[in-house]
């Protein structure tokens, strides 16, 4: 593979690197939230109305439910919340009256984008020290890892096996 030579490692060792690295992004991700006035899961649920807008999407309660791992009862809270702390808002949807899109208010991304610039800076300039090649391999790692951590909150939440 193409790069800078890496140091040698263990699955282990990399696995526990993860380990190292998931539990710092909770504090991280709880410190993030307190500064913008909201909780983990407000934070985590504008991040992906925020990624949505992004892609051009629209997202339905019910979408952003989903994609947080909570349920539609809790969703309605989260949205409520962030309405109130003025992140987000219900829109209509302008071709059906009965759905209802989820968006970001217009200073919302800004407001985000002060807690997190450093960190995001940051990150840009880890990506930029691998090679077209190594940042697919970590896309793909990110991706599956993300699919083995629901399919294992899945089976926590119905007890199933781990």
């Amino acid at each position: 593979m193409d790069g800078k030579a890496r140091p040698r490692a263990t699955s282990e060792q990399a696995h526990a690197q993860m380990d190292h690295l998931i539990a710092l992004g909770i504090v991280a991700q709880h410190d993030m939230a307190q500064r913008l006035g909201l909780n983990v899961t407000d934070l985590t649920c504008l991040g992906f109305i925020l990624e949505a807008e992004g892609l051009q999407e629209a997202l339905t309660a019910g979408d952003l439910a989903q994609r947080a791992n909570v349920t539609t009862g809790a969703i309605t809270g989260v949205i409520n919340r962030l309405e109130r702390a003025g992140y987000a808002r219900r829109q209509s949807d302008p071709n059906d009256r009965r759905r209802v899109h989820v968006v970001a208010d217009v200073t919302a991304a800004g407001r985000v984008f002060e807690v997190y610039e450093g960190n995001y800076r940051r990150i840009a300039e880890l990506f930029a020290d691998y090679s077209p090649q190594e940042i697919a391999v970590l896309s793909d790692w990110f991706t599956r890892a993300t699919a083995i951590m629901s399919a294992s909150l899945n089976e926590a939440r119905t007890g199933g096996a781990g």
